[in-house]
């Protein structure tokens, strides 16, 4: 299971960028996820036909990803990998509507065509998005960022527990993988009935764990709150600029076509020239 340990390393990785001491990763958290979730509700906003009002959008993880000091190959490789389910969701979109909406020179384009490539640019928008507010914040501060904007106990608890034993889970399947694998002589040991046993064996370990587990965080006084909130002080000046900035930009961008504006100046400079 190499692909398995590589997706975790890479996803701890992940959340390890939040710690960086950049100004990105000094906004409040709060502000972060509030900017995030106003850029996620424009893009889905938009129509399956709206693809060039879209573009704009793309400023904001670019510049965010710029300024924070991200690594953008990790990155990308990261959108890479989450690709495919996006492909595969409107795959069909272009056999079945074949309604012919205009024409780019010569190839007819159709209502199918379109419909494809804004699921597949929306999806990168938003996904992209979500990694540079995990990169820049990380998971605790994700978590704790909701409790201090009043999302109930119970969720943002929750999120902590999924994010935190996953990685034990995952372990868990590596230990079991290694140990088939060291039993298993050719093809023995390998089939599906194997994969079958170590799924049932896996299921009674992970509910005989959260036993332990959860015995051993109410010795330690659990109640229900796993974390504190995210600090409630005063906004101060960078936060306020950072969503006052962004806020307004989303607004311009979803109220106004600004490639078409963009687009009607450099003509009129050009053919004033």
């Amino acid at each position: 299971m190499p692909s398995l340990e590589t997706s975790l390393y890479e996803l701890g990785r992940l959340d390890r960028l939040g710690a960086q001491a950049t100004l990105i990763h000094r906004i409040d958290p709060r502000i972060k996820v509030l900017v995030t979730f106003v850029y996620l509700v424009c893009i889905v906003s938009f129509g399956w036909h709206e693809i060039l009002r879209l573009l704009p959008f793309t400023l904001y993880p670019v510049a965010l990803a710029s300024a924070a000091d991200l690594p953008v190959g990790f990155l990308l490789k990261r959108l890479a990998q989450a690709a495919p389910f996006a492909l595969l969701v409107g795959a069909f979109n272009p056999l079945l509507a074949r309604t012919v909406v205009g024409y780019l020179g010569s190839l007819a384009v159709t209502s199918g065509m379109l419909s494809y490539a804004s699921i597949i640019l929306k999806f990168l928008l938003c996904t992209s998005a979500a990694l540079v507010l995990i990169s820049t914040t990380g998971m605790s501060g994700i978590c704790g960022a909701l409790r201090g904007m009043g999302v109930p106990d119970v969720f943002a608890t929750q999120l902590t527990f999924l994010y935190r034993y996953m990685f034990l889970l995952a372990e868990e399947v590596l230990r079991f993988s290694r140990a088939r694998r060291l039993r298993s002589f050719g093809t023995r040991g390998m089939g599906p009935k194997a994969y079958a046993n170590i799924l049932g064996h896996l299921l009674l370990r992970t509910v005989a764990r959260a036993r332990r587990i959860y015995g051993a965080m109410q010795c330690r006084g659990f109640i229900g709150t796993l974390m504190p909130a995210a600090r409630l002080d005063r906004l101060r000046g960078p936060d306020v600029a950072y969503v006052f900035g962004w806020l307004t930009a989303f607004a311009l961008f979803r109220v106004f076509d600004v490639v078409l504006i963009l687009g009607g100046l450099v003509t009129g400079l050009g053919a004033g020239t």
